[in-house]
């Protein structure tokens, strides 16, 4: 298994990293932190599944990695450079974030929605234009919702919603997409179909994706390289058949299990999946 303390992170080629990042919430008196000194680097051109219970800081490490939160020390280095050091439409142009839970005004359609992913490259002196037209229409095809461009959000099923807002995040043209939990609420058939989309968008386009997931087996199956933590730190990291272990597995989610090879991809498969008392304590959020 792979560990931080390995040095497993520092041998990796990343855009975005973070460096003895901590991260917190609350007052003083009231004051927790989440995430504790971590260092972490994220392969570029893959995608990385960040794993662990609930409470262990999963999504308060994305937040930290958008810019959307102030470390209380530590940084986040993007493309070298302190990510607060940038000006919010830097980030924009470089990050785009899908947070778990996304909202929409009434009635709009495909296209309205995939269309506010331009948004930041326009201003006074950049008004809409054929290029921003061309990208916005790319990015519905690589997400195979261009027959879908005139339906509205609220008409269509979860997986096609999900691939609309993923269209919007490509339409912002980043190297980096950050998603939190981007299946969450889906049914099997509607995880598979964004699951593979993210590959491709990996695979064939190039982009660096950090997604958040919930489930093991399917971080296991689609991502080329596994974050698992537990308490706001990251306990192991690497490619999935190196990382995930029953052993990992008992520590980070109290059950027992079996692992073979997954027929088709060769990645771990889970089974024989039982309850057990042993598991690491502490949580974060």
């Amino acid at each position: 298994m792979n560990s931080p303390a390995d040095g497993h992170a520092a041998a990796t080629t990343d855009t975005l990293r973070a460096n003895e990042l901590s991260l917190g919430y609350g007052a003083r008196q009231r004051h927790v932190t989440v995430i504790d000194a971590l260092t972490l680097g994220l392969p570029d051109g893959k995608v990385t599944a960040i794993v662990g219970p609930n409470g262990c800081g999963k999504s308060t490490l994305l937040a930290g990695l958008a810019r959307l939160q102030l470390p209380e020390s530590g940084a986040v280095l993007l493309e070298g450079k302190d990510i607060h050091a940038y000006k919010r439409r830097e980030v924009a142009q470089r990050i785009a974030l899908l947070p778990q839970e996304t909202h929409s005004p009434e009635g709009v359609t495909v296209h309205e929605l995939v269309r506010f992913g331009r948004q930041p490259y326009q201003g006074a002196l950049s008004q809409w234009s054929e290029e921003d037209q061309r990208l916005v229409a790319e990015a519905m095809a690589a997400a195979d919702i261009e027959n879908l461009a005139d339906r509205e959000l609220a008409s269509m099923s979860g997986g096609q919603r999900q691939r609309a807002w993923i269209a919007m995040a490509l339409a912002q043209q980043t190297p980096l997409l950050l998603l939190d939990e981007p299946t969450s609420a889906l049914d099997l058939g509607h995880q598979i179909e964004v699951f593979e989309l993210i590959q491709r968008l990996a695979h064939e386009e190039g982009k660096t994706i950090v997604m958040v997931v919930h489930d093991l087996a399917s971080a296991c199956r689609y991502a080329d390289h596994i974050v698992a933590m537990h308490a706001g730190r990251v306990i192991a990291e690497g490619a999935p058949a190196e990382v995930v272990t029953p052993e990992l597995v008992r520590k980070l989610y109290g059950v027992e299990c079996r692992l073979i090879p997954d027929p088709d991809t060769g990645t771990p498969l889970l089974i024989g999946v039982r309850r057990t008392s042993e598991r690491l304590s502490g949580s974060a959020t």
